[in-house]
């Protein structure tokens, strides 16, 4: 099945979707952004480690809530076989689905400046990294142009024009996070915080779509060298975000070209974070989808 001949649907700053017919081909490319733009430079095997850790995770978390994904092999060309998934239709929700158990990054910031995140009061006194006694949710819009912005519970039911089903997509985003979580602890990774997309299948069930947990939608860091009050070493993409802040770029499009040496240990840093989850070495996973 040549690629050319599927429709293109839609290309994103890191997924390329193809109509199948019935059902998407989700493709997840080697493209990589830091705030809202996408660098020239693409990172070896990234779209493979997220497509493989999102498969893990859809496995993961299925008696928690339905996904979209079908096969990873089934539909699947030849050419896009590793980080390319044949993926049920959804009617995705304008919301992203942010799920913060430790205070880390913009969160971080934002408590600094303001004592909250997000419009939630927070204890005086925290420290950078510091884990939260339950997890956080902290809804943001899902923005065409320009960046996501932090939105409350209440305007999340304004978006999605319903507080139950506001309220199911909060409950789902932290019980899906705290089911990575643990299972990410137990081997050695803490799952400092990711994002969610959910949609509404044909029949109006709430389905996790896009990709779950990986190192372009989440915070990674090793267990063994966390230390509250400051920052942690990390497998994501926090290495490429630390760069392109420290470059001289002025956050504006065109991205900057990523250095060879930044490239190297970007993708390193995944392949870790693929390997460190699944107990497995990465070729194993390209094996399994070959």
């Amino acid at each position: 099945m040549p690629v050319t001949t599927l429709p293109l649907l839609h290309s994103g700053k890191v997924r390329d979707m193809y109509d199948l017919g019935g059902d998407l081909l989700m493709v997840a490319s080697d493209r990589i952004s830091t705030y809202d733009a996408v660098h020239p430079t693409p990172i070896p095997d990234k779209g493979k480690v997220l497509t493989g850790l999102s498969v893990l995770w859809f496995g993961l978390t299925k008696d928690i809530v339905p996904n979209h994904f079908l096969s990873a092999t089934d539909g699947v060309p030849e050419e896009f076989r590793g980080r390319g998934l044949r993926v049920r239709k959804l009617k995705m929700l304008p919301v992203e689905c942010i799920v913060r158990g430790y205070i880390t990054g913009s969160g971080w910031k934002d408590y600094k400046n303001t004592g909250a995140i997000s419009g939630i009061e927070l204890p005086e006194g925290l420290q950078e990294s510091e884990q939260f006694p339950e997890p956080l949710y902290t809804p943001s819009t899902k923005a065409e142009v320009g960046h996501d912005e932090a939105i409350d519970f209440a305007e999340t039911v304004k978006l999605l024009g319903s507080e139950e089903l506001a309220a199911q997509v909060r409950d789902v985003s932290i019980a899906v996070y705290k089911a990575v979580a643990e299972y990410a602890r137990e081997r050695g990774v803490i799952l400092a915080d990711t994002k969610f997309e959910l949609g509404l299948d044909e029949n109006g069930v709430l389905t996790l779509g896009d990709e779950v947990c990986t190192p372009d939608s989440s915070r990674f860091w090793p267990v063994d060298s966390y230390e509250v009050g400051k920052g942690q070493p990390s497998f994501d993409k926090q290495y490429v975000r630390d760069w392109a802040t420290n470059s001289g770029w002025d956050k504006n499009p065109p991205a900057p070209p990523i250095p060879d040496d930044v490239v190297a240990q970007t993708r390193e840093r995944y392949v870790t974070a693929y390997e460190k989850l699944s107990g497995e070495s990465f070729n194993a996973w390209l094996d399994r989808v070959a």
